[in-house]
């Protein structure tokens, strides 16, 4: 073997070279995997590929699936006008408020124009998206803070089995059934989350990016919890000194008297309302926490360590940002800053941890015991919702004729009324016994009255609405108790032109649409 300087021809190495070489590279390759950070076994495999779809499909099937329902009320009608913009001619203001901040509905019209689905079809593939980039966001995540690959796998498999977990008292889920921002937002923050914990800022100041651009809020919780690992990991900086990553606002405006109407119907924004069995879901996840980061040195597992650690000092912080926004009446309006929707993430990542360690530490190569876990659950995060939406189709193909009532008189107004008509229907009908929240705007794609419950959130987020919101309830009081003349004084105010009716309905109005529970009645 010839040498020419200090080169070896051939790019061969000597014996001696070569094996010195490997050695250094085992150690570390062996350091990098005790520090919790996979090194090209972190590449994506067919077979990963193929589980992580089984999950999502059955994640479907688990929590099912209702695209016009809660929240979607809000989200979806900004894609609809979108696609069709002579729709709602009358308070767009109650959803445009949302729109205008978020990316949201001008990414899914953007995907119904370029493929040519219905909406329908680009609601379910968007939120089947959803869920595979969720449980791949986990997957890649839980392959930063645990070595083991059935840890890995467990703490996916327990994401996916419980995505509709309540989130202490905040009315929000881990997973929404529904494609919304939310959902966007949360797998974008575990990507992030994963790309800080692997050193690569770039690409998480990328995802959180995204983030921002589809719930802007939601993304602030993600940034914070981002700022305290990477002050904490590459800063060396105590957990007191990262206090101020997080934010807090301060104001002493005072809420009108419309807006603190408003607020009585979500008074989950205000701390001291939630019941104790909430507030254990603030201060619970702190000891199991500090539980799992312990264990997590004695393994040397120091990203799951980091990031446990850095979750205590998240919850605790907004929990006392919480407090202040709440308690003193001067702060009222600052409680639609939300500070415990900070929960959301936190579930997320708790979940996440817990199945590694269950998965590292008891499930390991049992399958009995994986089942006697997952099977439990499953059940019952499906029978939890079969409850929550008893009178629906579980899953709400496209296509299929609605199950429930109201959604089908919805469904025969989209499809039977003018586009410029305006409705009126009882502003609480969202919580009528099996309505199942079934959004009126969202399904019916037609102009309406304020409601109390979807359009009081709007309210909550955007105070200069609340005058508007507050004098259209007003005069819907009594809704139970209205006559033909109530009717048309809402179609002498407000243009009101049609009304849908719980059965019996009134006497002397025409309905050329009922059912078992509704009616669709023309003001002539």
């Amino acid at each position: 073997m010839l040498r020419s300087g200090r080169r070896w021809r051939n790019d061969a190495a000597p014996p001696r070279f070569r094996a010195h070489r490997i050695c250094a590279v085992a150690k570390r390759l062996l350091h990098s995997s005790h520090a919790g950070r996979l090194g090209r076994g972190d590449y994506l495999k067919a077979k990963d590929v193929l589980l992580l779809l089984i999950l999502t499909f059955g994640a479907l099937l688990i929590h099912g699936y209702h695209p016009g329902a809660e929240d979607a009320e809000i989200y979806l009608p900004g894609v609809e006008k979108i696609l069709h913009p002579e729709l709602f001619p009358f308070g767009a203001q109650f959803f445009e408020s949302h729109a205008r901040l978020t990316l949201f509905p001008n990414l899914l019209a953007a995907s119904v124009k370029l493929t040519h689905l219905s909406l329908d079809a680009a609601l379910l593939i968007w939120h089947l998206a959803s869920i595979f980039l969720m449980l791949l966001a986990c997957w890649q995540l839980s392959g930063k803070c645990f070595i083991d690959r059935k840890a890995r796998w467990a703490g996916v498999g327990l994401v996916a089995t419980l995505l509709t977990l309540p989130v202490a008292g905040t009315a929000l889920y881990i997973f929404d059934q529904y494609v919304n921002p939310r959902n966007l937002a949360a797998f974008a923050a575990v990507f992030g989350i994963a790309y800080v914990l692997d050193g690569k800022y770039k690409w998480a100041g990328l995802w959180i990016a995204f983030s921002a651009l589809v719930h802007p809020l939601m993304a602030v919780f993600a940034f914070s919890y981002g700022g305290l690992l990477v002050g904490m990991k590459r800063f060396r900086l105590h957990p007191a000194m990262l206090v101020a990553l997080l934010p807090i606002g301060i104001s002493f405006e005072q809420p009108s008297e419309a807006y603190r109407q408003a607020s009585l119907y979500h008074p989950f924004h205000y701390i001291q309302n939630w019941q104790w069995y909430e507030w254990l879901g603030i201060v619970g996840p702190i000891p199991l926490l500090w539980l799992l980061a312990r264990w997590a040195r004695e393994k040397n597992l120091r990203n799951l360590d980091l990031a446990c650690v850095a979750l205590i000092i998240y919850d605790l912080v907004y929990f006392v940002a919480a407090l202040i926004v709440s308690i003193p009446a001067r702060f009222g309006s600052l409680a639609r800053l939300q500070p415990m929707r900070s929960l959301h993430l936190l579930y997320i990542l708790l979940v996440l941890f817990t199945g590694g360690f269950l998965g590292h530490c008891s499930l390991k190569n049992r399958p009995t015991r994986w089942l006697l876990l997952f099977v439990p659950l499953c059940a019952g995060m499906f029978l939890a919702q079969r409850s929550l939406f008893a009178d629906s189709s579980h899953v709400e193909w496209p296509g299929a004729p609605p199950k429930n009532s109201w959604a089908e008189a919805f469904v025969w107004i989209r499809e039977n009324t003018p586009v410029e008509a305006t409705f009126a229907l009882d502003p609480l009908h969202m919580r009528i016994r099996g309505e199942d929240a079934q959004g009126f705007r969202a399904i019916a794609q037609r102009s309406m009255l304020a409601d109390a419950i979807k359009d009081s959130g709007a309210v909550s987020m955007f105070p200069p609405l609340a005058e508007e919101w507050y004098q259209q309830v007003q005069e819907q009081r009594d809704w139970k108790r209205f006559r033909i003349e109530d009717f048309r004084r809402l179609q002498a105010k407000y243009g009101v032109t049609w009304v849908v009716l719980q059965t019996p309905g009134v006497v002397g109005l025409n309905c050329p649409f009922h059912n078992s529970a509704v009616l669709v009645c023309r003001l002539n």
